[in-house]
């Protein structure tokens, strides 16, 4: 799907195409979750363009493994790890803090997908606190880093789940509402492409913008891990999958990547894109995996979602 936005890219595109001609030396990236999956293959494609690259993972050792094979492949040697836990806010704060110096891209890539219910020890649905709250809590942390960079790009990943559920303000932890898999999951995602709303809206006079996207229909990833095979068989059973949607991890991070370092995306913010393009705006869920929700983009919604989140930080963060 084709939008505003002109670029040559498309669904089958590589992170490495993207990247063609595209030189990174000097910028400096986080990328969150890259032990694994998008996020490695998007950690690596900023690597061999030249970026600074520090994967911020829970997993120490898997991320260790990652970086060394990112070092070894591309031979950029700025590549380094640092520990994060977005479900852990002081985990979060500790990361923030230790950042010294300007920071030119932040890809929010970390995920979480659980078959049941679970919350944070303040009551917060644990998808939303890891896939926005933790992401939204870091992003404020490294404002200054961001704005330091004079043109930063902060890269909120989203995903097609998202046309299963808007955010539900009154009740984002369930506490009326019958746990579902997707249904938490899709809710999250909303909140990550109202976050790239809400901030661009904020920041953009610091030089910072921001804008969400899907990286599609991904294989060989870790979201899943936390399910079974049958758990994961509910979790996409709305949904029919034809092979042609599927994409492997360095497909998949195109997008990621586009939104990150793309000169046609100079100035702009508060998008979703998925397949290197501006999504289409979609007035129902319908069928297939394309487009974008109104309510996703909806600037009073992410007004709401920003007040929300703040409360519901506040509240979360131990005394």
């Amino acid at each position: 799907m084709t939008g505003a936005i002109p670029s040559p890219f498309g669904a089958r595109s590589t992170a490495t195409d993207v990247l063609d001609g595209i030189a990174l030396r000097g910028r400096r990236a986080v990328v969150t979750g890259a032990s694994s999956g998008i996020g490695a293959a998007t950690a690596a494609a900023l690597a061999r363009a030249g970026a600074d690259v520090t994967l911020a993972v829970r997993d120490q050792a898997a991320g260790a493994r990652v970086a060394a094979a990112i070092v070894r492949d591309s031979g950029n040697t700025r590549v380094h790890l640092d520990a994060l836990d977005l479900a852990d806010l002081e985990s979060v704060t500790a990361f923030s803090k230790g950042w010294t110096g300007p920071l030119h891209i932040l890809i929010a890539n970390a995920g979480l997908s659980l078959p049941d219910l679970r919350r944070t020890p303040a009551g917060v649905e644990l998808t939303f606190a890891v896939c926005h709250l933790g992401h939204l809590a870091l992003t404020l942390g490294l404002h200054d880093a961001l704005s330091a960079a004079e043109g930063a790009r902060v890269v909120s990943v989203s995903s097609a789940a998202h046309l299963s559920s808007p955010v539900v303000l009154d009740d984002i932890s369930f506490a009326f509402r019958t746990y579902t898999s997707i249904l938490g999951y899709g809710q999250a995602k909303t909140a990550n492409v109202l976050m790239a709303v809400a901030l661009t809206k904020r920041w953009a006079p610091d030089g910072i913008l921001a804008n969400a996207v899907t990286p599609g229909i991904v294989t060989s990833t870790r979201l899943s891990r936390h399910r079974t095979p049958d758990q994961d068989k509910a979790f996409t059973s709305g949904y029919r999958i034809p092979s042609e949607f599927l994409k492997n991890v360095e497909v998949g991070a195109a997008t990621p990547v586009f939104a990150a370092t793309s000169p046609l995306l100079d100035g702009t913010g508060g998008r979703y894109l998925e397949d290197c393009h501006e999504a289409a705006v979609r007035a129902d869920r319908g069928a297939g995996f394309s487009g974008v929700a109104g309510y996703a983009l909806d600037p009073a919604n992410a007004d709401r979602l920003w007040d929300e989140s703040l409360r519901l930080l506040a509240t979360s963060t131990p005394r």
